[in-house]
């Protein structure tokens, strides 16, 4: 029973300091992004060269996925059959 109540007042005391506590403010009126617009058109490029190389992939893994569906039918159909 003491446990119980130990472990009841444990819980209420960290939740209570948890929902208390506020952020802190580390960097308040300085500015943070600094960077011109040529980093902006390089960040850009990279990832329009990952979405690009994306295209290709999901046609591979979509290609996989088919020929791996269809193979498993042609298999159940051969074992049908016999």
């Amino acid at each position: 029973m003491k446990t119980k109540s130990i472990l009841t007042a444990l819980c209420s005391a960290i939740t209570l300091s948890l929902v208390s506590s506020t952020g802190a403010y580390a960097a308040t009126g300085q500015k943070v992004y600094s960077s011109g617009i040529l980093v902006l058109a390089f960040l850009g490029f990279v990832a329009l060269v990952v979405v690009v190389q994306m295209i290709p992939a999901m046609i591979t893994l979509f290609g996989m996925i088919k020929g791996a569906a269809s193979s498993r039918k042609i298999e159940a159909t051969e074992v049908s059959t016999h």
